[in-house]
């Protein structure tokens, strides 16, 4: 048992090389397989249909349990299979930016086909275990198997065809606002409510800006190797406009819920992440530099990936007062309406 490195492993993506991975035990090998610290923007999304839930009175610690697992277990299945497709379709050869960042199992031989395979059935199965587990509190109604077959079809075929045919952002959106918040509010209430999708896809915007930032990074090398996410289909510079539209565009949707009296004023307290949206829109509103700039860091998250990072920055500000506002809105509306 490496308490240490499950710590390290939940904040960064540790490199390791293959005498320090044989020593450790399972769980620190799932967590750094499963890229397990960008979960956390998983763990915000689940955070947000529990906190709506309560809001509507209709929370239960089981069901939210659930989804919080059911959805962690789905992204970390959803990271196991990219890399394995990846692998097995050669994308991830030749320095390819996977391997910059963090270690890859199967390109860095730490686990061979067969263990990779396992690891991704054993995560995978879980996660359909929470997810029947839900379906059947929610006495299997049509719209359980609409979001669990959703949620299946986007796991399964993000990495491909999706991501190769330009609409892995758009996937990436619907899984982290309609489908994660929206239907992860429904399988713990019972009831759809429009406004938890909405309150899901203003979160979503910034998870997106993440995912669009890192295929802008990757832009030149995936089109050579043909695969055709959104930057390489609209362009460098309209793809840098899309992401700082998205860091604003929610922005509006608050104001909106905010003037129809939906949310209280308090949620007002997300225009503290204006800040941190000042340092980085300067930056994508020109070119990724040829080289690291001098402060900007290299490794685990850094360079050579340069828009994800600062969008996973901003996205981290904005998550963060955006579930304060929240819960200080849910706060108002218990206790002193």
């Amino acid at each position: 048992m490496n308490v240490s490195m499950w710590r390290k492993a939940l904040t960064v993506i540790p490199n390791v090389s293959k005498e320090e991975w044989d020593q450790l035990d399972a769980i620190s090998r799932w967590l750094i397989s499963t890229r397990a610290a960008v979960l956390v923007m998983t763990v915000l999304s689940a955070a947000l249909a529990g906190l709506l839930a309560w809001r509507d009175s209709s929370f239960n610690l089981s069901a939210w349990i659930a989804v919080t697992l059911g959805l962690v277990l789905a992204h970390a299945s959803n990271n196991l299979l990219n890399d394995y497709v990846d692998h097995a379709r050669g994308v991830d050869q030749k320095n390819y930016f996977r391997t910059m960042y963090g270690p890859h199992p199967l390109e860095n031989r730490l686990l061979t086909k067969r263990q990779h395979l396992a690891y991704f059935i054993f995560t995978v199965a879980l996660a359909f275990i929470c997810g029947l587990y839900l379906m059947a509190r929610n006495s299997y109604a049509p719209q359980a198997w609409f979001l669990l077959g959703a949620g299946a079809f986007l796991l399964l075929f993000y990495t491909w065809p999706l991501k190769y045919i330009a609409l892995g952002e758009i996937a990436v959106f619907l899984v982290w606002g309609p489908l994660m918040v929206g239907g992860g509010h429904y399988v713990i209430t019972g009831a759809w409510s429009w406004n938890a999708a909405l309150i899901g896809s203003i979160y979503a915007f910034g998870v997106t800006t993440v995912i669009f930032g890192k295929h802008i990074d990757k832009l030149a090398i995936d089109r050579e190797k043909r695969i055709h996410t959104l930057p390489v289909v609209i362009g460098e510079k309209v793809s840098r406009y899309m992401v700082i539209g998205m860091m604003i565009f929610p922005y509006l949707i608050i104001f909106h819920l905010i003037g129809n009296k939906v949310f209280s004023p308090v949620l007002l307290v997300t225009l503290l992440a204006l800040p941190s949206l000042r340092q980085v829109v300067p930056a994508f509103l020109k070119p990724k530099p040829a080289e690291r700039p001098a402060d900007f860091p290299e490794g685990q998250g850094g360079w050579p990936l340069y828009f994800a990072p600062l969008s996973f920055v901003y996205n981290r500000a904005f998550g963060s007062y955006f579930l304060l506002g929240l819960l200080a809105d849910t706060l108002i509306r218990k206790f002193l309406m």
